[in-house]
């Protein structure tokens, strides 16, 4: 049994809202959703809503050129509003995961950063709990099993060559509420850790690594065989889950035309519908032509738009923490008070579909990368991640520009996030 969200006691009304439906790589202009006990009762053209049949819902109004998308799905996510996942501090992660679904993320995983061993134990006891009252849909531990040569802003004191033991009692402590780790490929055991992962039904994330472009490929593709043949003794049906790469190109050796490296590898197996790739698409940790250029090489199906966002996420320019590390930033920036590393984001990931569409790529594939896609990652498609009939009521309406109008989780209107 999980405890509720207290803002799911009360029966959630009935809504409507009317603007370009936005789902599952497709706009439709000129539609209608309707939301009813929770769910999507209608999601389809005008033409086919019957307003008698929802006589006591509530029209939500969205400006002239608005749109209705599903709720956003975030899979890296290291906190905002002043409260960071890894550190630990019930309060201030609750708060976090508050603010961030009146942002338009209403789901997302809970990420850590490398810590020791009884600082991870200490931050998936806190985050555990949110997953049970389904708050948050999970963990994600990016670390500590990461190359020193690409720790980008992990702290690397506690950075570690994989340890089977470690993880084991990781995955004991989260009690299947962890769901994805980042691992470099490099370091010995390397495998061991990508077959516990998927024996437990978590995801692996190569990233953080300073691996050749063969050794990459390999490790994904194993990682992919094993999800798979885990997945169909389970006995699963339909498409199967499947491996990632946490932030494509942070975190890892630039693409080089006589040494390719792990993007080579990574935008091959993405291509070829193998892995997913996450982009930071906030227009700091990547060129905007850089995530056009992927979302044209490898489709919308194989990309998942991330925040990597941290406690700085909805608040002023200051000093933050990450983790067990100080973070100063300036103009919306985030780095390493030590030596000025990038240190995760600050924008939320409406923010980043925003910056995506301004980017080229069309708001039809950057709301799928941002929603359809990461809920099938995380075996939640039937659920959410689209607006269908029967599908958890998470609508998040827009204006013309992807400014936010409104957001419904489960059915409920959380309106705007605080100011």
């Amino acid at each position: 049994m999980h405890s509720p969200d207290p803002r799911e006691a009360a029966t959630p009304a009935a809504y409507f809202l009317s603007g370009t439906l936005i789902s599952d790589g497709h706009a439709q202009p000129d539609s209608v959703v309707a939301v009813a006990d929770g769910r999507i009762a209608y999601a389809g053209p005008r033409t086919g809503f019957r307003a008698a049949d929802f006589p006591h819902a509530e029209e939500i109004g969205l400006p002239a050129g608005g749109s209705i998308l599903p709720g956003l799905v975030d899979l890296h996510c290291h906190g905002a509003a002043g409260g960071d996942f890894p550190t630990g501090d019930s309060q201030a992660c609750r708060a976090a995961v508050d603010f961030l679904h009146r942002s338009g993320t209403t789901t997302l995983l809970a990420s850590l950063v490398t810590a020791s061993s009884q600082d991870l134990l200490d931050s998936l006891a806190v985050l555990k709990p949110l997953a049970d009252e389904r708050l948050i849909a999970g963990i994600h531990s990016e670390g500590p099993f990461l190359s020193h040569a690409r720790c980008g802003a992990q702290n690397p004191r506690w950075l570690r060559d994989p340890d089977p033991e470690l993880l084991r009692e990781l995955l004991r402590a989260a009690g299947g509420t962890l769901r994805t780790m980042t691992y470099a490929p490099e370091l010995a055991l390397a495998s061991e850790i990508v077959a516990i992962l998927a024996e437990h039904g978590a995801v692996p994330s190569l990233g953080h690594t300073d691996a050749g472009a063969a050794l990459t490929a390999r490790s994904l593709t194993e990682a992919a065989g094993l999800m798979a043949a885990a997945y169909r003794a389970g006995q699963g049906s339909g498409p199967g889950p499947r491996p990632t790469v946490t932030h494509l190109f942070n975190g890892m050796p630039p693409l080089h035309h006589r040494s390719p490296g792990p993007v080579a590898a990574c935008l091959r197996l993405a291509r070829a519908g193998t892995v997913a790739v996450e982009l930071i698409g906030d227009g700091v940790h990547l060129d905007p032509e850089t995530v056009r250029m992927v979302f044209d090489l490898v489709g919308a199906d194989n990309v998942v738009l991330v925040t990597d966002s941290m406690a700085a996420t909805g608040l002023p320019d200051g000093d933050y923490e990450l983790g067990p590390s100080a973070v100063v930033v300036r103009d919306g920036v985030a780095t390493l008070r030590s030596n000025g590393a990038l240190a995760g984001g600050t924008a939320t990931l409406l923010e980043v579909v925003r910056r995506t569409v301004q980017a080229g790529v069309s708001p039809a594939d950057a709301v799928k990368a941002a929603t359809a896609v990461p809920a099938q990652l995380l075996g939640l498609a039937a659920e959410l991640g689209s607006l269908r009939v029967g599908m958890r009521a998470d609508v998040v309406a827009v204006d013309r520009g992807f400014g936010l109008v409104t957001v419904l989780r489960a059915g409920r209107m959380l309106g705007r996030p605080a100011a």
